[in-house]
């Protein structure tokens, strides 16, 4: 959602998708995507994808570098801003504005304080499917992963929880869209319980 507000805001040009890829899994990182799903997802959104890659024990300090090594090379080419699909954590926001100022770069969040709930239903309407592909056990339980993100999803998420996943409470995978050319055919894997805490589905690419 948070990409389509800005292709359709004749303010902004869109270079490029950024996602960070755990290169002992070769999936992006906390959501456990297979890398091969994520070029299908960058390829039918028809935009230049960059992976950061980063080992699955990575510090802050050692992230923050590789980020910023990254983000040069794009501000070298005439990027202005990096754009967020955050919505209400204030402290993150103010985590990103911070990194971005020193390389004098512009934080933009087009999804910022919208009702969450309302967004996902807007998601939803507006013909987006997506599916859970990770969910932390400590909010909810192992039938909320490898489940479509729809009406019912919504009804059946337990109080508390935010429907839009802000508070880590659940990742997902975007796979058709009215900013996509064709969806991502893909069927539910394996799920399995990892670090004693966080059910993950896998996706098979086809």
């Amino acid at each position: 959602m948070a990409l389509q507000e800005l292709q359709a805001d004749s303010e902004y040009e869109v270079a490029a998708l950024l996602t960070t890829v755990t290169e002992d899994y070769d999936r992006i990182s906390m959501h456990g995507v297979r890398r091969a799903l994520l070029q299908q997802q960058a390829q039918s959104l028809g935009l230049p994808l960059a992976e950061l890659r980063l080992p699955k024990e990575v510090s802050n300090a050692a992230y923050d570098e590789k980020m910023s090594s990254t983000l040069r090379r794009y501000k070298d080419d005439g990027v202005t801003g990096v754009a967020f699909g955050d919505i209400f954590l204030e402290d993150l926001r103010a985590y990103r504005e911070r990194n971005l100022a020193r390389l004098q770069m512009q934080a933009i969040f087009p999804l910022w304080n919208r009702d969450p709930v309302s967004l996902l239903r807007s998601i939803i309407a507006g013909g987006f499917r997506a599916v859970t592909t990770c969910v932390d056990s400590k909010v909810l339980g192992r039938e909320f992963v490898g489940r479509n993100i729809d009406d019912a999803f919504i009804s059946d998420l337990p109080a508390g929880v935010d429907v839009c996943g802000e508070n880590g409470e659940y990742h997902s995978f975007v796979h058709n869209g009215p900013i996509f050319k064709e969806p991502i055919a893909h069927r539910r894997g394996e799920v399995v319980l990892r670090d004693d805490r966080f059910w993950y589905c896998d996706l098979i690419p086809g």
